[in-house]
């Protein structure tokens, strides 16, 4: 190439000036909506729906056809997510191979699932592990085998690497960033003085009877629901706290954002019960403090989190059952208990044809309105809790955008992003998969993956399987170009995974039902020798030669109580085999 003399570049500079008058004279072009791509990915809600034809066919009292295959095993676990999971794990550890794990899926995790957008791992389910309390001693114990874990000088310490970085989280509040997620800057002191409230009256709950996490725990403790959380759990949140003058805007968002998040539902629809305990089972709840006073580190909550959210956590499960064979794409058609063992019948999506199971014994890890309806004759207690649980659909929109978008002043972007009042019923904000990169100054591509509960949407759960692609796409940019006018600049793909059942509901009188389940199974204590170390027993519900484990039995889904439950399941299994 020649050199670019001075008299050249004059010539250069000048056309190039012009050129940008010229430019600067015409609308620059915005990008469209329907010019950003995507679809439904994930999660094959059909699947479920396809088997009616067979359900329909035994409620009528008819047999299902001649299977085309028949294998046996020692226990099968119908149900692939975090308490299947789970109890395949304990089978093996207390020594039984050979296990079968089935799930309708293409991959096990249930809500605890992870994949990739343009090659950038992001969750496709639930995003974080709070770091448990001692009464999750099995998760404690299993974060230890994973490394994540380790006692130092005498006190444990979790894997930097995994702990959220800072800053974690802020809200978009009046054209404005803040720190936290508590709305705190230019409200009122009526505001703060209700914050201050709402803090006496948590530590006042919580004084008068423990929390805890799993809450069979206190159960157990108590041999009933304490009488504390019995008069919460009879009584809706929004009432609760009408009852104690609590009526602040900004309190009452928060707290709604809060039971969402948690539970799918806001304030109206969960107990009172659940809205404590949201803070009461973790680390409490503190108004903010003056400059002057002194922080804690127990004001603040540490949380686990992984760029595939918590399908990191599934897959170190997956990866590591060596002794137990894993069925996917495999949907339990019925399961019958007979006077020699249990028959589970499937359909294999792949293989396109009706195989059976015969076992000793069977985990039955399904939601409660799975379960009630594949078994053949379910007992009360299960159809009890299937027709008193609801349950919150959800979605998880993934957004790739090639660079950082451009922000408001305050804050800077955090790992979690959430927006006050959003305009999208029900809209949680957004995490970053990128939030735990060493290296955040460089503007990289990234994934955003944006959260919404619809259990507060009238036929939420029809309106998630009806409404097409682009009806989201339009409702989740519209909210998030409000604090990112340049999103659709940036984004380049935008994938959906949908949850029709992603959450039982927590509502008015399910811990009373629920308690009085579980201390009526197994009453006797049991123990089971598990690594050499003999453990007590939880209670688990049992029917026969059927042991029963989800985050149902729990009345709401997180991962401490999905896993705790299938840990003690696949134990009594190992018990009765």
């Amino acid at each position: 190439m020649e050199p670019l003399h001075r008299r050249d570049w004059l010539r250069w500079v000048a056309a190039s000036a012009a050129g940008a008058s010229a430019l600067t004279a015409c609308k620059p072009v915005e990008p469209a909506l329907a010019d950003l791509p995507g679809g439904f990915t994930g999660v094959a809600l059909e699947r479920g729906h396809s088997l009616r034809p067979f359900w329909q066919r035994l409620a009528q009292g008819l047999e299902l056809p001649a299977p085309a295959a028949v294998y046996r095993a020692p226990v099968v676990i119908a149900g692939g997510g975090m308490a299947g999971l789970a109890a395949a794990r304990a089978l093996e550890l207390a020594g039984m191979g050979g296990a079968v794990l089935l799930d309708t899926q293409a991959a096990m995790g249930g809500n605890s699932q992870g994949g990739q957008l343009k090659g950038i791992a992001c969750p496709l389910g639930a995003h974080y592990l709070p770091v448990p309390g001692d009464s999750a001693w099995e998760i404690q114990d299993w974060l230890q085998e994973l490394g994540l874990r380790k006692q130092v000088a005498g006190r444990w310490q979790y894997e930097e690497r995994y702990l959220c970085h800072s800053p974690q989280e802020r809200l978009y509040l009046d054209g404005h960033w803040q720190e936290g997620l508590l709305p705190v800057q230019g409200v009122a002191s009526r505001t703060l003085e209700q914050y201050a409230r709402f803090e006496q009256c948590m530590n006042a709950a919580m004084a008068e009877s423990a929390f805890a996490m799993p809450s069979i725990r206190v159960w157990q403790r108590a041999g009933r629901l304490p009488e504390a959380h019995a008069r919460l759990d009879a009584q809706r949140f929004d009432d609760w706290l009408a009852q104690q003058g609590l009526d602040d805007e900004y309190l009452l968002w928060y707290l709604n954002y809060c039971c969402r998040d948690d539970f799918g539902a806001g304030i109206h629809r969960v107990s009172a019960w659940a809205g404590l305990h949201y803070f009461a089972s973790r680390h409490g709840f503190h108004a903010p403090r003056a400059a002057t006073e002194a922080r804690t580190e127990e004001d603040g909550e540490q949380v686990l989190t992984w760029p595939q959210g918590n399908g990191w956590l599934s897959q170190q499960l997956v990866q590591r059952l060596k002794a137990t064979q894993l069925n996917t794409d495999c949907s339990v058609l019925s399961i019958t208990e007979g006077r020699d063992g249990v028959q589970v019948d499937t359909w294999h999506h792949g293989r396109r044809q009706h195989e059976r199971w015969l076992a000793a014994r069977c985990v039955v890890a399904l939601p409660s309105f799975v379960a009630a309806r594949v078994l053949r004759n379910p007992p009360d207690f299960l159809r009890t809790v299937a027709a008193r649980l609801d349950w919150a659909p959800w979605l998880v929109a993934n957004i790739h955008i090639d660079r950082q978008l451009a922000d408001y002043p305050g804050a800077e972007p955090s790992w979690d992003n959430v927006l006050y009042q959003d305009g999208n019923q029900g809209g949680l904000g957004y995490v970053d998969a990128g939030s735990q990169r060493l290296d955040r100054i460089t503007r990289q591509p990234t994934v955003l993956s944006y959260y919404q509960a619809l259990g507060d949407w009238e036929q939420g759960r029809q309106q998630l399987l009806q409404q097409p692609f682009e009806f989201w796409r339009e409702r989740i940019v519209g909210t998030l170009s409000g604090p990112h006018p340049d999103l659709l600049l940036r984004a380049t793909r935008m994938e959906i995974t949908r949850y029709g059942h992603a959450m039982p509901i927590p509502r008015v009188g399910d811990q009373r039902v629920l308690s009085e389940i579980a201390l009526k199974s197994n009453t006797g204590k049991r123990s089971a020798l598990l690594n050499g170390e003999r453990v007590e027993l939880l209670p688990a519900p049992v029917a026969g030669r059927l042991t029963f484990a989800h985050s149902d039995w729990a009345g709401y889904s997180v991962l401490e109580e999905a896993f705790t439950r299938g840990h003690h399941a696949g134990l009594w299994a190992v018990q009765g085999s």
